[in-house]
């Protein structure tokens, strides 16, 4: 038989084409591709082998919005974040694990919340797993009025009628960071803050926390910062021009970090050697050789796992994964050592 496609150039090949190829009608090849009863081994091989042959592949969004469910989970996601890039990674298996579907909506500079979640509805989402969103909270419990929401690293006070909530405990992550650092020697450790980002206020709370238990409450410094390398770069010049320069920093997060070693490369001032640098997330960014950057790690696995695991059980009717009834799942962090920390000079 010959391999030559049975169909136009840069047509896309039909059920019927694969019937014409196999020499059987329409009907049997669809319920070969339905993998439905009515069609014996040979039959099936033979439809199988003509859809290899010319190309052909299901197209399984229009089969899910011909049946009564979509099976699609939507997921918001800040296209500059590599968290979340790694974030969106762990959802992908975790819900082809589930036999659900993932659509992707991103928020950027030029498109709002809003916007991404307007577009996931439209296409019919089952459930929303919203990563890092910063929509008041009455917009968000709205929204789960609609359908099964799931909001990922962000705190929100629990309610049984807002969001489910998967999180990592970010008090305990900075409290890891401020603990290692302290380890090594350093009393002089400058916070630089995320704002009004999830997490923030978790993080400067448990750097507080750490520094006072262990008796460094006169060095508590809380430097202006935001999740961005700009707003990293922002903090560094100004420790680097106004001092006085402290030994240690434990950045918001990895890109804040990486905005903080910028500025500091470029001034002159050694990493480690000058000053320890810590991030947190434990992103792809932080694992780059160039950086090699000590930060406080989030379980991306297990918080994707949690998080479709809560919105496939809303959308199902089932309890949550463990059966515990509460809205929300905290992760414990973990700290990773790398090659941005050292003692003090």
């Amino acid at each position: 038989m010959s391999l030559t496609p049975a169909v136009p150039d840069g047509k896309r090949p039909t059920l019927a084409d694969v019937a014409a190829r196999a020499g059987v009608s329409t009907a049997l090849v669809s319920i070969v591709m339905r993998d439905a009863k009515g069609a014996g081994a040979a039959t099936r091989e033979r439809v199988l082998q003509a859809a290899r042959e010319i190309g052909y592949r299901p197209d399984a969004r229009a089969r899910l919005l011909r049946s009564r469910r979509s099976r699609l989970i939507g997921v918001q996601f800040g296209l500059q974040h590599p968290f979340h890039a790694d974030l969106v990674e762990g959802v992908y298996a975790a819900a082809e694990a589930a036999g659900y579907q993932i659509a992707l909506s991103a928020v950027t500079a030029g498109r709002s919340e809003q916007r991404a979640v307007e577009t996931l509805l439209a296409d019919r989402c089952e459930a929303l797993i919203l990563l890092g969103p910063q929509a008041p909270a009455a917009r968000l419990a709205e929204l789960a009025g609609q359908l099964p929401v799931v909001s990922v690293a962000r705190r929100l006070r629990p309610s049984g009628s807002g969001p489910e909530v998967v999180r990592t405990a970010d008090d305990e992550g900075a409290r890891q960071a401020v603990d290692h650092l302290v380890g090594l020697g350093h009393r002089d450790v400058v916070h630089v803050d995320g704002g009004r980002a999830p997490g923030a206020a978790d993080r400067r709370r448990g750097y507080r926390t750490a520094m006072n238990r262990h008796g460094l409450g006169a060095h508590l410094r809380v430097m202006p910062g935001g999740p961005t390398e700009e707003a990293g770069a922002a903090a560094a010049r100004a420790l680097v021009t106004a001092g006085p320069r402290p030994t240690a920093v434990l950045a918001f997060n990895d890109r804040c970090a990486s905005g903080v070693l910028d500025v500091f490369l470029r001034a002159g001032v050694a990493v480690p050697g000058d000053v320890s640098v810590v991030g947190f997330d434990d992103s792809r960014l932080a694992r780059l050789a160039h950086i090699g950057l000590t930060t406080v790690g989030q379980d991306v696995a297990r918080l994707a796992r949690l998080a479709v695991g809560r919105a496939v059980a809303r959308v199902e009717g089932g309890a949550a994964p463990g059966g515990t009834g509460a809205v929300e799942d905290v992760v414990p962090p973990r700290l990773v050592v790398r090659g941005t920390t050292a003692p003090p000079r």
